[in-house]
């Protein structure tokens, strides 16, 4: 306890130093260092609101990031430590002293390089242009009380009422080019009497009719070729707009155009080979042989039908469902006009798209080095082929090799005293076809890959003074979007058998007096059937996943065996029973930004498993547990639950009793920059997983209502996370508050000792 003090005293001082030190004894005369922006004061009329999306423009033109920023441009660290390097450190230093100064300085943002006089032309600029004319801003310079070389910057913005659309005439020329132009800007949302001029709202409404005009056949159409006449003498506040086509419009973006021929090239630059055309419904094919793929994919992927006018959405389509079929290392469109106009007026164009094949295999080797809560520590290994065009239609043929050793450091609460090391190798090939080959009346969007999939595989696990188990399983699937937020995943079939290959005599013993707890363990067929929906939608600064996946085994084998007279009890398959039970989860994931990139994401899951009929206990495969690196981080994976229960030895054993057949958890993480690439987050996890069935060998495991609140595990924590984007590190030190079983300590908060409730979890990925 001493020491400790002792520790916590000088870190203390350390701070208080460093915080002490000045950071600037290295300025010039006249140079001042910018600690931030103290305020930006709005000064308006009570009847005039300046609108957010310009507060926002504004913010993003003062946020010039001060030294060691904590929620920049207001807030910064109390401890900065690189300004403390760069006026005290020398920059010629060597070795190790040498080495920290390049890491650790930081030069020094001065008030000459944020230029606020600039930033206030900015402000000024961004005033103009979305309508506030008559207003106007400045700033002032706020020095530091303590050190005259310190100083923050207040930027102070006067803001009049903003002028608005008045009355908006339109091109009125009876052409079919002037008539769609006109259409188009009524059915336009801002360009109406009454709209806050904006200039880049004009400028959208520009681009919205070029698109729109290229999509309609008028392929070279511009932005460009639309102005405006603003006449703002006639009202005070009011600027009235006439829509006009340019004087210079080329005749070529008055044509409209039709789609006419459609090739596409398929070659390999490696094999070279001869051209083979083939004609289709929809495009001209011209293969160089030897090229292996279908004539049926690229002709499915072809958007535009010759004869009608020319989208320049359809080019995009193409592009994207060639792209999403994974064979292609380079796509390029082409479109060519005629020379000619037909005499009707329109025009021809012609789409030339050729496209590069990729490497057909692809090789994955992954190796992990895994921490695990529980103590488990030990390399994986896991290596992978795919073939990404198998039979030429873009069909997926992988083979994937994993294999992982662990052992026990001894370090885990519960298990301080075994011995558990254990290896498991696993093998599974799979078929994936980028088709719904599924009943027609399934709702499908063709936006999308929608994918048939077929894999079988196996796993042998050995735990070594207790068990050898292994598994294997077949199962077809289909993975489908309806909408564009909205995903489905449906497995029609889908059959595991788990077979207990052996036993020892301690894990007999250890099991021998609870049947429910050795059933979960017994050699079983599962044959089940699953859904799954996902939605994904945003709605402003949030964004909502919800996902819920139901599955049902061994129903319509049971329904099967019973038309076929087959009692309860002698239900097999090949002498083996299968597992017959329903299990529902739902979770719902919600993340709020909040500034910058500042993030609050909340997590909510329920689920719920229940055996009947031919089987009286869910497999153990198919229970809830919870705890761990992605759950609640205050405790170790399977050492919460069920319910109250804790097993009366805290020895190996008790790692498989503490699952269940109900789980609630709930999460709510703050997520937010610290520096580069490195986040932070501070987090809250509560939860647990109860029994649906009693069971006397575990006393307070059975869900009950009056307990539900006393009975879920509460943990905090901080973590972080170095997040370059394609991977994520994550530390976590979760800190148990409340434990769900009797600890010997009273109250609410009945962690014994604080160092009891310390969790440190190492993972890849974001929790959820």
């Amino acid at each position: 306890m001493t020491s400790n003090l002792a520790k916590i005293l000088i870190i203390t001082a350390l701070i208080a130093t460093l915080a002490a030190c000045s950071t600037t004894s290295r300025l010039a005369e006249g140079e001042v260092l910018y600690t931030g922006v103290k305020k930006i004061q709005y000064n308006q009329p009570d009847s005039v609101k300046i609108a957010d999306e310009v507060k926002d423009l504004i913010f993003t033109a003062v946020d010039v990031k001060p030294n060691n920023p904590l929620y920049s441009p207001y807030i910064r660290s109390p401890f900065p430590i690189g300004l403390w390097v760069y006026n005290h450190w020398d920059e010629n230093s060597k070795g190790l002293k040498g080495w920290l100064y390049k890491k650790l300085v930081a030069k020094p943002v001065l008030i000459s390089r944020v230029r606020p006089e600039t930033r206030v032309n900015m402000i000024n600029e961004l005033l103009q242009s979305n309508g506030y004319f008559d207003s106007h801003s400045s700033y002032s310079l706020n020095y530091s009380d303590k050190n005259p070389k310190k100083a923050k910057i207040t930027y102070e913005v006067n803001v009049r009422a903003p002028y608005t659309l008045g009355d908006i005439s339109y091109i009125n020329e009876d052409t079919p080019l002037s008539n769609l132009i006109d259409s188009v800007a009524r059915n336009n949302k801002y360009f109406k009497t009454g709209s806050r001029y904006c200039l880049d709202s004009l400028n959208n409404v520009r681009i919205d009719i070029a698109n729109q005009l290229r999509n309609r056949g008028y392929y070279f159409f511009r932005p460009e070729y639309i102005e405006y006449l603003a006449d703002s003498v006639t009202q005070k506040g009011v600027i009235n707009m006439q829509l006009i086509k340019s004087a210079n419009i080329p005749n070529q973006a008055s044509i409209k155009y039709l789609s006419n021929d459609i090739t596409v090239r398929v070659n390999d630059e490696k094999l070279g080979g001869t051209p083979d055309t083939v004609v289709e419904k929809y495009c001209t094919i011209i293969k160089m042989q030897p090229v292996h793929v279908s004539d049926k994919l690229i002709n499915s992927c072809i958007r535009g039908r010759k004869g009608r006018p020319f989208r320049v959405g359809n080019m995009d389509l193409i592009q994207m469902y060639l792209a999403r079929t994974g064979i292609f290392s380079n796509i390029n469109i082409q479109a060519t006009p005629h020379d000619t106009v037909l005499d009707n007026g329109y025009g021809l164009i012609d789409l030339d798209v050729a496209c590069t094949l990729d490497k057909p295999l692809e090789l994955k080797v992954e190796a992990k080095a895994t921490t695990k809560s529980t103590s488990f520590i030990g390399p994986g290994l896991g290596l992978g082929i795919k073939h990404k065009n198998i039979f030429g239609g873009g069909e997926q043929l992988s083979a994937d090799l994993t294999a992982a050793y662990e052992w026990q450091t001894g370090k885990g609460n519960a298990y301080k005293n075994s011995d558990f090391n254990s290896y498991q190798v696993g093998i599974e090939v799979g078929l994936s076809i980028p088709r719904l080959l599924a009943p027609r009346f399934i709702d499908r969007a063709r936006r999308y890959t929608n994918w048939t999939k077929f894999s079988i595989g196996g796993e042998f696990m050995n735990r070594p003074k207790y068990f050898k188990m292994a598994r294997v399983s077949a199962e077809m699937t289909w993975e489908w979007h309806s909408r564009r937020y909205s995903q489905h995943k449906l497995t029609p079939f889908k059959l595991t058998y788990s077979n207990l290959l052996s036993t020892t005599a301690a894990f007999d013993s250890a099991y021998f007096h609870n049947r429910a707890i050795a059933q979960s363990f017994d050699d079983v067929f599962i044959p089940q059937m699953s859904y799954t929906y996902t939605l994904d939608r945003t709605f402003g600064k949030n964004n909502f996943v919800w996902s819920t996946t139901v599955t049902e085994a061994g129903n319509l084998c049971y329904l099967i065996w019973r038309a076929c007279g087959v009692e309860k009890g002698n239900m097999h398959i090949l002498n083996t029973y299968f597992s017959q039970f329903i299990k529902a989860h739902t979770q719902l994931v919600w993340t709020r930004a909040l500034f910058g990139e500042h993030q609050l994401v909340t997590r909510v899951f329920l689920g719920a498993a229940h055996a009947y009929g031919n089987y009286e206990e869910v497999p153990y495969m198919e229970q809830f547990y919870i705890g761990g690196s992605n759950s609640l981080r205050g405790f170790a994976v399977r050492t919460v639950g069920p319910g109250s229960y804790r097993p009366q030895v805290l020895d190996r054993n008790s790692y498989y009793d503490q699952t269940g057949t109900f789980k609630f958890e709930a999460n709510v993480e703050y997520r937010f920059p610290l520096f580069g690439y490195l986040k932070g987050a501070i987090f809250v996890d509560a939860g647990n997983v109860w029994l649906l069935k009693d069971d006397e060998f575990r006393p307070g495991g059975k869900l009950e209502g009056k307990n539900f609140f006393k009975e879920l595990a509460l943990n905090t924590g901080v973590g972080l996370r170095f997040d370059m984007g394609m991977i994520v590190l994550r530390a976590d030190l979760g800190i148990a508050l409340h434990a769900p079983y009797n600890t010997s300590k009273k109250g609410y908060f009945n962690i014994p000792k604080f160092s009891d409730g310390l969790a440190f979890h190492i993972a890849i990925g974001y929790p959820f």
